[in-house]
């Protein structure tokens, strides 16, 4: 069994007007051609109407392999809130957009030895320890800030996009 060491938990929150498509569509494409986190699932996706407003919960899983020990692991939840189609005029147009709030929760999780080559008997679980303790502890390091650093990045580009859209 693969071990996974939790190094990243974050979260922005926002409260506005805003084109959730949109702005589900550019947190999905910077996960996938940025960050090229190219094995990307949507593990959830509920709606719930409560009077005119909708109530959304998404949950994504995104893995990329950087070598053959060493596996990134994104975890994105959503959780919109009094999400409503609301009208608004800008330059003399009018636009159909969304009102709401929008939680996002970022957590980043290093797997390491993610094929289980070292868990098929003990030797192989004991030389394990001893690779990543005297072999490899630099490279575990440098991972863990690089999974940190793209976790950092997608959340600040979210935030960044909300922070120019949401009136």
């Amino acid at each position: 069994m693969p071990e996974k060491d939790d190094i990243y938990s974050s979260k922005i929150k926002k409260t506005g007007i805003f084109n959730f498509s949109d702005y589900y569509n550019f947190n999905h494409n910077w996960l996938v051609e940025e960050l090229k986190y190219v094995d990307f699932q949507e593990d959830k996706y509920t709606e719930k109407l409560v009077g005119d407003a909708k109530n959304i919960e998404i949950e994504w899983t995104c893995k990329r392999k950087m070598t053959d020990y060493f596996q990134f692991q994104i975890k994105v939840k959503y959780r919109i809130l009094g999400l409503t189609d609301i009208e608004v005029t800008k330059n003399g147009v009018k636009t159909k957009t969304n009102k709401g709030s929008v939680e996002v929760i970022v957590t980043g999780t290093l797997i390491k030895d993610y094929e289980g080559k070292f868990e098929q008997n003990g030797v192989r679980k004991f030389l394990r320890s001893i690779y990543e303790k005297w072999v490899i502890p630099s490279r575990v390091t440098e991972y863990e800030d690089k999974l940190a650093g793209h976790c950092e990045e997608f959340l600040n580009q979210g935030k960044a996009y909300l922070d120019l859209e949401v009136k």
